[in-house]
């Protein structure tokens, strides 16, 4: 008899779209491989569990999906970032890109004074690199907020059908003192509806005031925390040389082989509707990760 293998842990799905909700029909996105890391090609729809706060819910349809994997990097290369230590950040963005599988889309953004396209979306590796021996320190002051807003408006108006998107940004504690509320919701907003992955890193340097980086860290951190990405806080800036890696080689884990995602459209448990419940899925014989709900 087969296993069953269910995910590791159960979605606790917090969602506010109410025409959504109201729909007794759903659908999950999820990465599903072999026990042996190795990709699956097909499923069959009743070797498929969902539960809804512990009930079954009717899985109606299985669909191989091929996402395209789009990265945007974001990178605070102002007063926050001690010029000494530029070497140590093309380190690790260098390191980053290189553990990437090949043929992944890769935007490259430098965020002080402004958000400005240090390399634009290609998937040319070489471009890339050399892109990253044009990172230079600049004396105004890094736009966190702004740069992750910015992120998020390009995947929003990306045309490009079933693409799956992450975002690593590089902060300091310098900057964004004033920022608009109404871009933090729209931000937040976008988080939710796109489900990209976001991971954090914020450099934070003690020897100013209490108050400095307080947006940064506390958007960084929910925007980590919503789409389940890695949030660091760090107090030297040479970590950046090894954490950087350390962040590709996690993405290229899930954005390379044995990374085949699936649509499951299902029924909720009864016919309900409104307020979703807790969400728990797996598939007979197989490992499940990276479930989502599908919003599109």
């Amino acid at each position: 008899m087969r296993a069953t293998v269910l995910a590791a842990s159960t979605l606790a799905l917090c969602l506010s779209i109410s025409g959504l909700l109201a729909q007794r029909q759903l659908a999950l996105l999820a990465t599903v491989t072999d026990p042996s890391g190795a990709d699956v090609s097909t499923i069959d729809a009743k070797d498929v569990r969902i539960t809804e706060n512990g009930v079954a819910a009717s899985v109606l349809k299985v669909e191989p999906v091929d996402r395209v994997p789009k990265v945007q990097l974001l990178i605070d290369n102002g007063v926050g970032m001690p010029s000494e230590s530029i070497s140590d950040l093309r380190t690790g963005v260098r390191g980053l890109l290189e553990a990437l599988p090949p043929g992944i889309e890769v935007t490259v953004v430098t965020t002080a004074p402004q958000p400005r396209f240090l390399e634009r979306a290609t998937t040319d590796r070489q471009k890339l690199l050399d892109a990253v021996n044009r990172l230079a320190p600049d004396t105004g002051a890094g736009r966190f907020v702004e740069s992750l807003f910015e992120a998020t408006q390009r995947i929003e108006r990306d045309k490009q059908q079933d693409a799956s998107y992450t975002i690593v940004t590089v902060g300091t504690s310098s900057g964004d003192t004033s920022v608009r509320e109404r871009d933090i919701q729209q931000t937040m907003e976008r988080l939710q509806k796109y489900r990209p992955v976001v991971h954090v890193a914020i450099l934070t340097q003690v020897a100013r005031s209490a108050s400095a980086g307080v947006i940064q860290g506390e958007v960084g951190q929910a925007a980590a925390q919503q789409t389940g990405g890695r949030f660091e806080n760090l107090a030297v800036p040479n970590r950046l040389a090894t954490l950087l890696p350390e962040i590709g080689a996690q993405m290229g884990k899930t954005l390379g082989a044995g990374s085949r995602q699936f649509r499951f459209t299902f029924e909720r448990p009864g016919g309900a509707s409104g307020d979703l419940g807790q969400l728990s899925m797996g598939v007979a014989g197989k490992m499940v990760s990276a479930v989502t709900l599908d919003r599109r």
